[in-house]
C-alpha cells in the first residue's frame, strides 16, 4: 500500500512539474507567435482609447499570493457629471467588445504564465477583496495556479452564478490532470471559434456583495425563526 501511495504521489508531482515546464515553454512560443497581433491590438487601443493600453489589477494567485493580472483595455474612462464612472456597458467600446468576444483581450496574460504567476488552465484569478468571503472548500481554488481558462469558462462562463462557478473551480482542483487540461484547452479554443457561451454584456455582481447579502438574509431568517 505504501508503495502504491508513493508511486501515485511521485506521478502527481511529476505531472505538476511537467505542467509548469510546458506552461512556460508554450507561453514563450505564444508570445513570439502572437507578437504581431499584440502590437496591432496595442496600436488600435491607443488610437481608440489612448493610454493605458493594458489594464492591470491585483489578483489572488496560488496560496493566496497577490500578483498583477494583465488584460488589454476594453473600456473608456468616461464619467458622469458627478465624476462617477459610467456603467460598464456604456464604457465598453466596439473594439473592446470584439476583443472580449474573441478572447484577444486575454493575450497579455501570456506574460503572467511565462513568469509563473498563472497557468494556461486553472480557476480564474479573482479580486483580492473577495478572500474573506470564501468557504473553506471554496478556498481550495487557491491551492493551484490561476488560469487563463478553466472548467467554469467552458461550462457557461459569465452566465454561471457564483455558487456553480466556485464549485467547478474546486472540482478542477480535485480532478486536475494533464488530460483534463488538454480537454479544457481544446474546448476553450472551440468555444472561441464558434463564439459559444460568450456574453460580453453580462457582469456578475461582486462576490463580496453577493456573500454579504447572503449573510444578511441568513440572519433575517434566523431572527424570524
Amino acid at each position: 500500500m505504501n508503495a502504491k501511495f508513493f508511486s501515485a504521489r511521485l506521478a502527481s508531482n511529476f505531472s505538476k512539474l511537467l505542467k509548469i515546464v510546458l506552461d512556460r515553454i508554450v507561453a514563450a512560443i505564444a508570445l513570439v507567435v502572437f507578437s504581431p497581433i499584440i502590437l496591432i491590438i496595442a496600436i488600435a487601443i491607443y488610437i481608440r482609447m489612448g493610454k493605458p493600453i493594458v489594464f492591470s489589477q491585483p489578483r489572488l494567485g496560488k496560496d493566496c499570493r497577490i500578483f498583477t493580472c494583465y488584460k488589454f483595455r476594453t473600456m473608456t474612462d468616461e464619467r458622469d457629471d458627478s465624476g462617477k464612472l459610467l456603467p460598464d456597458t456604456e464604457r465598453l467600446t466596439n473594439l473592446g467588445r470584439f476583443l472580449r468576444k474573441t478572447s484577444l483581450d486575454e493575450l497579455p496574460q501570456l506574460w503572467s504564465v511565462f513568469k509563473g504567476d498563472m497557468s494556461f488552465v486553472g480557476p480564474r484569478p479573482l479580486l483580492v477583496q473577495y478572500l474573506p468571503y470564501y468557504s473553506e472548500r471554496e478556498n481550495q481554488r487557491h491551492s493551484v495556479l490561476p488560469g487563463i481558462t478553466g472548467l467554469a469558462q467552458i461550462n457557461g462562463r459569465n452566465r454561471l452564478n457564483w455558487e456553480d462557478r466556485l464549485t467547478l473551480d474546486v472540482q478542477y482542483v480535485e480532478k486536475q490532470s494533464l488530460a483534463l487540461d488538454i480537454y479544457i484547452i481544446l474546448t476553450t479554443v472551440w468555444k472561441v471559434i464558434v463564439r459559444s457561451d460568450i456574453d460580453v454584456a453580462t457582469q456578475l455582481e461582486d462576490f463580496d456583495r453577493y456573500r454579504q447579502k447572503q449573510m444578511e438574509l441568513s440572519r433575517e431568517r434566523s431572527i424570524v425563526e
